[in-house]
């Protein structure tokens, strides 16, 4: 009886310990915060820079290739069997040759978007584990992916305040 009371309070002695040295999480935003750096900004800037002259050149080749095909609907019943069937054959490899440009082109966008805007999201994680060690947080949540918060520990507003936003 004595060792099972001695095995109690020592339990009791680790939960109490265990409550004491509760962990501190913080929830924050993060993509408030990206959205509102600068460094962001600047980013979609270049990119919506990038994607308008990659559009540009791509409507400058589709333009270039429905005035073929007009040309050749109108000018195709004039033509012999041969040269129809070489000029349908030179039109679909164009029309292949524009989906793969254009399927080019959103890999490239997003090649760009990516090596930009990794410089940005390290420079923020940074700053989170920065302050998260300044402020003694053990962990911290996304708050897009909370269910439920008593909303004591928002980090958003030390993030911003050490990111200078």
């Amino acid at each position: 009886m004595k060792k099972l009371s001695v095995f109690f309070a020592a339990v009791m002695v680790f939960v109490a310990v265990g409550f004491t040295n509760a962990q501190k999480v913080a929830a924050l935003d993060y993509q408030e915060i990206l959205a509102l750096m600068p460094e962001t900004k600047k980013v979609t800037s270049e990119l919506d820079t990038f994607s308008k002259t990659k559009e540009a050149e791509l409507k400058k080749q589709a333009d270039a290739f429905q005035a073929e095909v007009q040309k050749y609907q109108s000018e195709g019943a004039k033509m012999t069997e041969a040269q129809r069937q070489t000029k349908e054959t030179e039109l679909a490899k164009k029309q292949q040759d524009l989906q793969q440009l254009s399927f080019t082109a959103q890999q490239d966008l997003n090649k760009k978007r990516d090596s930009l805007l990794q410089p940005v999201i390290d420079r923020l994680n940074n700053t989170i584990e920065k302050v998260s060690k300044a402020q003694g947080w053990d962990y911290v949540i996304d708050s897009s992916a909370l269910i439920y918060s008593n909303g004591k520990i928002d980090g958003t507003a030390a993030v911003k305040k050490e990111l200078g936003i």
